[in-house]
């Protein structure tokens, strides 16, 4: 049973973009990451700051080479000695200045990948953690490529930032400093002014840009989903001869993502003239205040030099500040939708005096006045009262859209319940810990959906440690070890995407034999059968009444044949119980349960 129109909740993944913190909030967030290296953190700073004492270095000898070049009669002897010194000095602080930034990028790099692979590994352990409601809303492709984007931002910002912006800031601070101690201060206010026109415009021009970027990545997104989306869906698509409709679709989505890109690399352009504009008239202004020097006799020639050389230095890294700084705030929006991630409240959490669920044995399950709707305006479940006493089976039928499923997410608490309370053993699920309530039930699914592993992974899958005999014995529980036996790579057959190399049949198996495997106190099979022919259908029948000795079991079923020897049957509609009782008292009641009985009857009857 489906239900697709859910009621808005902390988790919907449409709300996700409703709240946007500030880029200091997420750098914020960022920090305690990288912070778990503060050892390397620091050291990495200091070699950072090493490299561009080195840096700054560079052009001042260079002055001094370049002067000392200069014809001077009266200390031609020493001609050949100094200049080679200042040649070797100058090649050591080259040297330094790689060597620096180098082992910076080494020492920091376990920062870098330990921060990425912890948020990552936050994000995917807390979506597993995240209610069914958010799953089944969710769109993968697009969700995926936000992980995705998140996890490279992590790169990109420590990248752009530690190794671009706090160099330049620093690399700036001392060339300021040298100009305006050394020469006049004029230097120093020409260089801060261009500076500072440069960084405003560059602000201002990618702030007012970011819209289109942002629009574009949103139709990347979108394109991406698409995409996705057909393919997982790849028979349907087949089925209906939809092939071009899809291609349709897709091109759609990427006309818009080109016409996103166009206007973002138009105001890109803009962008990076102005940045020329504003760096040459800068660069004038020096080099002619300088020259003038020179030609009054205030300056060296190494001194213009050395002018030439800082200003070569620090333009060429902000050369790259439009891109460094879109980068850093597209960086800090990725990471953004990832933390929104990380922070969704969980709609079903544990309490926090939760307990875990001990047995010792088979336990008795209780609905109590159950009352459940996953849409506010459709209940669903009108107050359900039964038990399934411990050992015994209990059976659910009832037509589609009666709320027979749901009873099985609500045990397996998907959801909480909004009216009454379950009981396992007396105790609440609410007040139980999930992962202890979840050990303890296994369940045969309606539509089984498998991994993209091999037939083994996905038999042990109900219990990862299990043994290959413990596998194959399950298999031959569920009459399918003959058929893994006969393929070629035999339990190493791989399944295909979501077991679409099975058929309904196998899957189904599968699912039944991985659930033998967990072999837990408490069963709940879903229509366990329904994919499965006649003869196959009474001799897995056969096992899983074996199986289910000693076992409280929740059988949900259309076929009624099935559930004949249940201890009680429950007969559901509308979210009700109208009927309840064995298959002979409900047979003799002549009710609802007498007449799916008759016409299930006649259908097999005219199928023969």
């Amino acid at each position: 049973m489906r239900r697709f129109a859910h009621a808005p909740t902390a988790e919907n993944p449409s709300s996700s973009s409703d709240v946007r913190r500030t880029d200091r909030d997420t750098l914020a967030r960022l920090w305690p990451y990288l912070w778990a290296y503060k050892g390397r953190v620091i050291l990495a700073l200091a070699f950072m700051v090493g490299a561009k004492l080195a840096n700054v270095g560079v052009p001042v000898l260079l002055k001094e080479l370049v002067d000392r070049l200069a014809p001077q009669p009266d200390r031609a002897a020493a001609l050949l000695v100094v200049p080679a010194g200042l040649l070797v000095a100058y090649g050591l602080l080259r040297l330094s200045t790689s060597l620096f930034t180098e082992l910076r990028e080494l020492i920091f790099a376990k920062a870098t990948e330990g921060a990425a692979r912890s948020i990552s590994l936050q994000v995917f352990a807390h979506l597993h953690a995240l209610s069914l409601r958010f799953h089944l809303e969710r769109q993968t492709g697009g969700m995926t490529r936000d992980i995705e984007r998140g996890t490279r931002a992590v790169h990109s910002l420590i990248s752009y930032s530690l190794y671009s912006i706090i160099p330049t800031l620093i690399e700036v601070t001392l060339v300021l400093t040298l100009l305006a101690t050394k020469f006049d201060v004029v230097f120093a206010w020409i260089t801060l002014a261009a500076l500072v026109v440069y960084i405003a415009f560059t602000v201002t021009v990618t702030q007012w840009r970011t819209r289109f970027r942002r629009e574009m990545n949103e139709m990347d997104s979108k394109a991406h989903t698409r995409a996705i989306d057909a393919l997982l869906n790849y028979e349907t698509v087949k089925y209906f001869n939809n092939e071009a409709f899809e291609t349709q679709r897709y091109d759609e989505a990427l006309e818009r993502l080109r016409v996103a890109a166009l206007r973002s690399q138009r105001s890109l352009s803009m962008l990076n003239t102005g940045q020329q504009m504003i760096i040459a008239v800068g660069l004038i202004a020096m080099l002619w205040r300088a020259t003038q020097g020179v030609v009054d006799g205030r300056m060296t020639v190494g001194d213009l030099v050395m002018v030439n050389a800082f200003m070569i230095q620090l333009y060429i890294p902000l050369n790259f500040l439009g891109v460094i700084y879109r980068e850093i705030k597209q960086s800090l929006t990725d990471l953004d939708k990832m933390f929104t991630l990380i922070e969704r409240e969980r709609e079903v959490a544990d309490a926090a005096d939760a307990k875990p669920l001990l047995l010792s044995g088979p336990p008795s399950v209780r609905f109590d006045q159950v009352q459940f709707a996953y849409d506010p305006a459709r209940p669903i479940l009108h107050g359900v009262s039964f038990e399934i006493p411990a050992g015994q089976t209990v059976a659910v039928v009832g037509p589609s859209g009666s709320g027979k499923s749901t009873l099985a997410r609500l045990l397996y608490r998907f959801y909480d319940v909004q009216g009454g309370r379950i009981t396992v053993n007396g105790h609440d699920l609410r007040s139980l810990t999930q992962d202890s309530l979840r050990r303890s039930i296994g369940i045969v699914p309606q539509d089984t959906v498998l991994f993209n592993d091999t037939v083994a992974y996905n038999i042990a899958y109900g219990r990862p440690q299990a043994t290959q005999d413990e596998v194959v014995a399950a298999a031959q529980a569920a009459r399918i070890h003959d058929f893994i036996a006969g393929t070629p790579k035999g339990y190493d057959t791989m399944v295909g995407e979501r077991g679409l190399k099975l058929s309904g049949g196998e899957k189904q198996r599968v699912a039944i034999a991985r659930t033998l495997l967990k072999n837990p106190p408490v069963l709940v099979f879903d229509e366990a059968t329904s994919a499965l022919d006649s003869a196959n259908e009474r001799a897995i029948q056969a096992e899983l009444a074996a199986v289910a000795q000693g076992k409280t079991v929740l059988v949900i079923a259309h076929r009624l044949s099935t559930i004949v020897h249940a201890h009680e049957i429950l007969v559901m509609e509308a979210g009700c119980i109208i009927e309840r009782g064995t298959h002979p008292q409900l047979l003799a009641a002549n009710g609802r349960y007498a007449e799916m009985w008759r016409l299930q009857q006649a259908g097999h009857s005219d199928g023969a």
